[in-house]
């Protein structure tokens, strides 16, 4: 299984890569998009809603279940991908190139994992 080095992962299987200017884009992981199969639908938030680490702010339909996907951050949402409200199988096709979210806030300490240390918790 692909696990970028340069991005950092949460426990609940999220993505986050770190912009300029203390932004971040916010995604699946691999490990994510295979557990829950083909993905229908997604519900995202708007520019502006607020996010709260570790709380959830979106959730994923596939044809095996809906999950809720959670805040790697405390802060609120710049962009939403438009591209997944038409075309939400692009996660299961482009996992790490396909954003959810971009976000501007605090990541907090305890939260994210290493590529090392993400492999790890899936193995």
């Amino acid at each position: 299984m692909y696990i970028p080095e340069n991005l950092r992962y949460t426990k609940s299987h999220e993505w986050v890569r770190e912009l300029e200017g203390g932004a971040y884009e916010i995604g699946l992981t691999d490990f994510a998009q295979q557990e829950l199969g083909d993905i229908v639908f997604i519900n995202v938030p708007q520019p502006g809603d607020t996010l709260t680490a570790k709380t959830s702010f979106a959730d994923v339909e596939s044809v095996k279940a809906v999950s809720e996907i959670y805040s790697p951050l405390d802060g609120s949402v710049m962009e939403v991908n438009q591209t997944l409200l038409d075309a939400p199988e692009s996660i299961n096709n482009a996992p790490y190139e396909t954003w959810l979210i971009r976000a501007h806030g605090t990541l907090p300490a305890d939260m994210l994992l290493s590529a090392a240390e993400y492999l790890k918790l899936i193995s």
